[in-house]
């Protein structure tokens, strides 16, 4: 398994991968458009020219970052591809001097194992949700926040 930045070839597999979990209400979609410009944000996995898992960090606020558009092949999963992700853009958000990290999630139980902790909403800056207008759900967003220092 290769883990490294996603490039513009990487951009079709991620929409697909990730568009394929939205379809079934358990994240955001993004559009092509939205994955071109946070490419930079990414990180993918990558076997034998497949990729299996995506992930991004964005920058939100000073020493802040959001772990997002976390997806895993549903045919790769349980191969620790999602923990290796979010262990490299953890480690890109360190070099950059981000000491708080957060998420909206529906697998929280997934993020505990990481290290990461329920969080109030009402603790993340405004800026957090500046995307949110776009969801179907909102305002009555059922995702869990959760957060870690690094």
């Amino acid at each position: 398994m290769i883990y490294r930045k996603a490039t513009f070839n990487d951009v079709e597999d991620i929409f697909e991968l990730v568009n394929d979990y939205a379809q079934d209400g358990i994240m955001l979609a993004r559009s092509r458009n939205t994955l071109y410009e946070t490419l930079r944000d990414m990180y993918v996995a990558e076997e034998n020219g497949e990729i299996l898992g995506v992930g991004g960090l964005h920058i939100v606020w000073e020493e802040l970052a959001e772990v997002r558009t976390l997806a895993v092949s549903k045919k790769a999963l349980r191969r620790h591809i999602g923990a290796n992700i979010v262990k490299h853009l953890l480690e890109e958000g360190k070099t950059l001097g981000v000491r708080r990290v957060f998420t909206l999630t529906y697998q929280d139980k997934f993020f505990a194992s990481l290290g990461f902790e329920v969080a109030t909403k009402d603790n993340l800056p405004q800026k957090v949700w500046k995307e949110c207008i776009d969801c179907p759900k909102f305002p009555h967003c059922d995702e869990i926040a959760m957060e870690l220092y690094i």
